[in-house]
């Protein structure tokens, strides 16, 4: 069993409040400065999200962005500040997590995730965290982190809600069956214009903050090992009403990934 990181007299006084928690203590400190998260996108979900993970401990965090920070960006996108318009989000936001927790190492790939490097990227890190605007890349990495047997935290903001939930099909649940993919739960992309982008739909700022922040108490509490996660639950927010529901969902025997006629 490989051994856990020591923590530094600054990092003891640092994690002191996650140190006295009985959920995570010192040796959950140390797992979390062991880990290795990667970020999947710097933008609305993603910038609160490396904020919370930098200043919880992460020891390494990889963040995947090739967009620049533009003006319109800075009404959610906290990480980056009005001097970082039109620098790299990768460039911009290591910047800021290096301030938060130089305790931190940061891995900046300034690149799309595409069919080519998924696997690669993906294979390097212990938990995925999406927060990536399209369905095209959700498919990609969550079809991508089964193959490689990494959980994964996704969530999906709207102009005025959002849904989160954390992904393992590679493993198996209480009941001795395989956990649910995400195509059990989405199994087809919607048409193309169905759902708006954010610049033609708009989107809360506030709420891209809260459901970030949630998808680092999902990460963190991958990582250390306490609590009851998200796994085949989904969290739907609605901002307007600030009502929460959380529906289950199970696997489908006929999804690709973990199905009964999968290719194994």
């Amino acid at each position: 069993m490989t051994s856990l990181p020591t923590l530094s007299r600054d990092e003891l006084e640092r994690y002191a409040r996650h140190i006295v928690l009985r959920d995570i203590g010192g040796p959950g400190q140390q797992k979390l400065k062991a880990a290795r998260v990667l970020v999947i996108g710097a933008g609305g979900l993603g910038t609160p999200l490396l904020q919370y993970l930098a200043a919880a401990g992460v020891g390494t965090i990889g963040i995947v962005d090739d967009d620049s920070v533009s003006l319109s960006n800075l009404q959610r996108q906290i990480i980056h500040g009005t001097p970082d318009v039109g620098r790299p989000k990768t460039e911009s936001a290591s910047e800021s997590i290096t301030r938060i927790n130089p305790h931190v190492t940061v891995e900046a790939h300034a690149t799309r995730i595409t069919d080519e490097n998924a696997a690669a990227l993906i294979r390097a890190y212990d938990v995925i965290a999406d927060g990536s605007d399209n369905f095209d890349t959700r498919y990609l990495v969550s079809d991508t982190c089964f193959y490689e047997g990494k959980p994964l935290v996704t969530a999906a903001l709207g102009a005025m809600d959002a849904t989160l939930t954390t992904l393992r099909p590679h493993e198996k649940g209480a009941d001795g069956q395989p956990n649910p993919t995400y195509r059990c739960l989405f199994p087809e992309r919607p048409p193309a214009g169905m759902v708006p982008a954010c610049a033609e739909a708009g989107v809360l700022g506030a709420l891209a903050g809260m459901v970030g922040s949630m998808m680092a108490l999902e990460v963190i509490r991958a990582l250390v090992g306490f609590g009851e996660p998200l796994v085949g639950k989904l969290l739907m927010m609605d901002a307007h009403a600030m009502r929460f529901e959380t529906i289950t969902y199970d696997r489908d025997p006929e999804n690709p990934l973990n199905g009964e006629t999968a290719n194994r």
